[in-house]
């Protein structure tokens, strides 16, 4: 065997033995890295499914959230302020009727004043029209912000009580109970009507229903539209109402805060108003016979009706101005 040959052999082994290792190596390489990149490849898959997940509750979550805020919308476009549910909300025990009569009487009685002090009956029936129709539903507005205003002022202390008797393992029907039985008026009065509505078999939502009837402020739609979230989709009601605490507690800070800054702007809108009706007094106290002929002149009564409605658009306007709601 000549030394071509051997070359030739010795090469051909070379080649073979390197082709080996080559084959047994790389395939392990690349089998690690198959595995990391089928790895890789689960792992990306999962995540995205998990991604998916989370991103499909929440958007059920979202839409559930919708759904609710749109329901509650909804009521209350669907809601009519009768005579019956204006009477509730001023916490009157009597009903329409009642009001009914004592708006009749009130107008006889603006009827017979005008009639008797002017001698005119046309301003005798507008006297008897604005106290018939106009004063007792003034009253009624009054007594009607009143009482939501000292409901409003009461009830986060009552979500903190809910709060509190959650953390501590109460039921939410008896922390309602509580609040009925040691809270201030009206939060007691309505609190109670919802503890009974709900003893008689009725749905929460329903009753919350009925409470924002009673008293139809955005701090009783908040408190139902938790609570009826947490009913659907479940989670930390404790948390959620102690959240709503802290915004109902920033709101009435926002509206005293709001209430001192537009506190000029609400004086000079009661001088403004106030101004021309003085002067106008002043001048008839002080010149009868310059004032009177704007009394008995019908030019007078019609200048007089035009002052007055200028007026009175002007008193709206700066009442719109001044009157911030948020």
């Amino acid at each position: 065997m000549d030394l071509l040959t051997l070359l030739l052999i010795g090469a051909l082994g070379f080649i073979i033995v390197a082709g080996l290792g080559f084959v047994l190596f790389a395939s392990g390489d690349g089998g690690a890295k198959t595995n990391k990149r089928m790895q890789a490849i689960a792992g990306a898959r999962s995540e995205k499914l998990k991604t998916r997940t989370a991103s499909e509750t929440s958007g059920i979550r979202r839409k559930q959230i919708q759904q609710t805020l749109k329901e509650a919308e909804r009521q209350q476009r669907r809601a009519r302020l009768t005579m019956a549910t204006r009477l509730s909300q001023a916490g009157l025990s009597a009903g329409p009727k009642a009001f009914w009569i004592v708006s009749g009487v009130f107008a006889l009685v603006g009827f017979l004043i005008g009639l008797v002090a002017m001698h005119n009956p046309l301003i005798g029936l507008g006297a008897g029209f604005a106290a018939g129709f106009g004063l007792p539903r003034w009253i009624l507005s009054i007594m009607i912000k009143g009482r939501m205003k000292k409901f409003t002022e009461e009830f986060p202390n009552a979500a903190d009580i809910i709060v509190r008797g959650i953390k501590s393992g109460l039921p939410v029907n008896d922390c309602l109970k509580v609040i009925s039985r040691e809270s201030p008026e009206p939060l007691a009065t309505e609190f109670r009507l919802l503890v009974e509505s709900s003893a008689m078999g009725v749905s929460l939502d329903q009753s919350l229903e009925k409470m924002y009837d009673h008293m139809p402020t955005s701090e009783v739609r908040f408190f139902a539209i938790v609570l009826s979230i947490q009913q659907k989709t479940g989670g930390n009601l404790a948390e959620a109402l102690s959240n709503l605490s802290t915004v109902l507690r920033a709101r009435k800070l926002m509206a005293e805060k709001i209430k001192a800054m537009s506190g000029e702007a609400v004086a000079s809108a009661f001088i403004i108003g106030s101004l021309p009706p003085g002067v106008m007094a002043l001048v008839y106290v002080t010149a009868p016979t310059y004032m009177s002929q704007m009394f008995t002149d019908p030019r007078g009564h019609l200048l007089l009706l035009g002052a007055g409605l200028w007026m009175s658009m002007g008193i709206f306007v700066m009442r719109r101005m001044i009157n911030f709601k948020f």
